[in-house]
Parts: C-alpha cells; sequence; structure tokens
C-alpha cells in the first residue's frame, strides 16, 4: 500500500512510517521544514515538502493522487497559540480530507484527541485545542466519500510500546504509548471494516490485532 500522512514528522507519524516501511509498503510523510527529509528517509519513508497551511487543495490532492490511504497526524504542537489550532489541527485537517476527496482516496484515518468535541468549553489554548479537534472530525465525518476511522488516544508517552491495549468507542482516561497508536494505525488501515468509527485507545490487556478485529466486528 501506499500511505500518504500529514504530519509526516510527528512522533506518532514517524513510528508508522517506520513500521510501515519495514513490512515493504510506501509511506509518504507530508513535513513543512525540508531539513526533516532525512530523518524520514532514516525511517524508510519518502519524504514531501508541503506547507498545509498555505497549501491549495489542489497542490494538496497532487500528493495523495495514487495513495491507498491517508493518515492525518498533523498537530501544532503543543506550544503553539490558539490561531495555530485553527489553521492546522482544524484547518489542516479539512484541507487534508478535501484533498483526498479531489485525489480519490477513500480510506482516511484521522489521529485526534480524547475529548475533542466542537463545543467544548473553556478559553485556556487546551479548550480551543479540543474544539478545533473536534470540529475536524466532525467535518471528516460528513464527507461521504471518505471511509473514515477516527482514533482518539489517550494520554500519549514514550513508553517502549506492549502491543496489548484498549480499544473501543469509549474506553475511560488513560496513558498510551506512541508506540501502541502507530501500531494500531497500522491494523486499522487493514481493517476496512473500522470505517465509519470514532474510537478511543488507552493501554491494555488485549492485542492490537484483537482489539481491532473485535471493534470490526470480525
Amino acid at each position: 500500500m501506499r500511505i500518504v500522512i500529514a504530519g509526516g514528522h510527528g512522533q506518532i507519524a514517524m513510528r508508522l512510517e517506520r513500521l510501515l516501511a519495514a513490512r515493504g509498503d510506501e509511506a509518504v510523510g507530508v513535513i513543512r521544514d525540508p531539513k526533516q527529509a532525512d530523518d524520514l528517509r532514516d525511517v524508510g519513508a519518502e519524504p514531501v515538502v508541503l506547507d498545509l497551511e498555505s497549501a491549495s487543495v489542489e497542490e494538496t490532492a497532487e500528493v495523495l493522487r495514487g495513495a491507498d490511504a491517508a493518515v492525518f497526524a498533523a498537530g501544532a504542537g503543543p506550544d503553539s497559540g490558539s490561531a495555530r489550532k485553527d489553521t492546522v489541527d482544524r484547518g489542516a485537517a479539512v484541507l487534508f480530507a478535501d484533498a483526498a476527496e479531489r485525489a480519490g482516496v477513500r480510506r482516511y484515518v484521522m489521529v485526534s484527541s480524547m475529548g475533542a468535541d466542537a463545543h467544548h468549553q473553556g478559553d485556556e489554548v487546551f479548550d480551543v485545542y479540543q474544539r478545533a479537534k473536534g470540529a475536524a472530525d466532525d467535518y471528516v465525518r460528513s464527507r461521504p466519500s471518505l471511509d473514515w476511522t477516527i482514533l482518539r488516544p489517550g494520554m500519549l508517552t514514550n513508553d517502549a510500546g506492549t502491543g496489548q491495549v484498549l480499544l473501543a468507542a469509549s474506553t475511560g482516561r488513560g496513558p498510551v504509548p506512541r508506540d501502541d497508536v502507530a501500531a494500531s494505525i497500522v491494523e486499522l488501515l487493514d481493517t476496512p471494516a473500522t470505517a465509519g468509527l470514532t474510537l478511543e485507545l488507552i493501554s491494555g490487556n488485549v492485542p492490537v490485532m484483537v482489539a481491532v478485529k473485535d471493534v470490526a466486528g470480525n
């Protein structure tokens, strides 16, 4: 498969690219900083430089044409202000979804946030982030030509992955290693029956492959 990943230099994306490349898939990472290109090559991914805050739908669709799936794993980052929560966490996600539709890429996995809600209350930057992610999720869910899955991990850690998770429509709060988030995305990409599901993910005691098959009804 050829999978195009927005936010290709992010911590989850880099892990995902390594996993995909290791099994022979084509991982394409979309990055805004050309200095990050060698990092992607080091994990076996193809870097494409494109700023999703300023690119057009057509420019983005060109990157996506011929792909089997798209993964939105971009984010403004914890040190960014409210404005970039809207332009990246919402705006870039909307752009990437529109571009996937234009390019004819149906499979779309969205890395979201537990608690994301377009109507989330509060004035702190994190509240703005939760609203932006919620609005992006709502937009993706509204696109009839996308076979979308929305993944909402719990508190992300850099602990070594265990391969054991809890994946469900509602899991409750909890931590999850980024390794296990990336492994879960791979399984979601391989399981078309998860299309149309919004899923929460935390550490648990079920192997990733089994957890994904369970939520898909397989």
